[in-house]
């Protein structure tokens, strides 16, 4: 269809909506159809969507329940922890040591009231007559002991001096744990000066002195020096053999220990 007009007329513009007619307007008004609303589906969605997470949670709360604990891989503070002191034998910092057997003693004085295990009598002997030919005099105050005579050291003099178990242990060991019990140790004084007997100041005598220059060349050694690791208090005066298997196994596999806790 053409939109010219007739010739002699002046051209006319195409009809619009307003030029239609009423009733044809409403009918294509009617036939226009609204596009249907969405909303409702996005409802759906989220509603799935929260029983989805709701259902994934609870399958996690699930398995968390039941999943075994883990290990960890570290050491525990209570495995990394070196020994308890008490666990090399220690009874306040002194060990254990076996009684010697009665038939291994000697006596190393006349009237036989102070023995040792036979190799250290006959060391201490020969060790003796050599400080006597220098002029000094070693006099043996204390041999072996046994675990009866320890009792009354250890507890009887405790209640007299009305010490503690620990005071007590730092000049004494408790009985069943004193290098005596061996055979091998021996209390050293000088017979020139006896108020040094069991006492620091007996390492300023003559008799300390010449055991520290000779005493390793018959097999001796001071058992509590000064700021031994064993923490049992000096006592230049207590000595030990230590120059055959037995005796070198009883005191150097003892030594082998750490520090105790204070």
């Amino acid at each position: 269809m053409s939109n010219t007009s007739p010739p002699g007329k002046p051209p006319q513009d195409p009809p619009t909506f307003e030029d239609i007619p009423i009733a044809e307007r409403e009918t294509v008004v009617e036939t226009v159809q609204k596009p249907r609303s969405l909303t409702w589906l996005w409802w759906l969605g989220g509603l799935s969507a929260i029983a989805l997470l709701s259902i994934g949670g609870w399958f996690a709360y699930q398995a968390a329940q039941t999943r075994p604990p883990e290990v960890s891989s570290s050491p525990s503070p209570i495995a990394s922890t070196s020994p308890s002191p008490s666990s090399d034998g220690r009874l306040l910092n002194h060990f254990p040591y076996e009684e010697a057997p009665q038939s291994e003693l000697e006596a190393i004085t006349a009237d036989g009231g102070i023995r040792m295990r036979i190799p250290a009598a006959r060391a201490f002997k020969e060790m003796s007559e050599a400080a006597s030919a220098a002029g000094i005099a070693l006099n043996p105050l204390s041999g072996f002991r046994s675990v009866k005579e320890q009792e009354q050291v250890y507890f009887d003099v405790k209640a007299e001096r009305e010490q503690t178990p620990q005071e007590r242990a730092l000049v004494s060991a408790p009985p069943g744990h004193s290098e005596h019990h061996t055979g091998y140790a021996i209390d050293i004084g000088d017979g020139n000066v006896p108020a040094t007997n069991l006492s620091p100041d007996f390492d300023q005598t003559a008799a300390f002195k010449w055991l520290q220059n000779n005493a390793a060349r018959y097999n001796f050694e001071m058992s509590f020096p000064k700021g031994n690791k064993q923490g049992v208090t000096y006592e230049p005066w207590h000595w030990r053999f230590v120059g055959d298997k037995n005796s070198l196994e009883t005191f150097y596999r003892a030594k082998e220990f750490k520090p105790a806790s204070p």
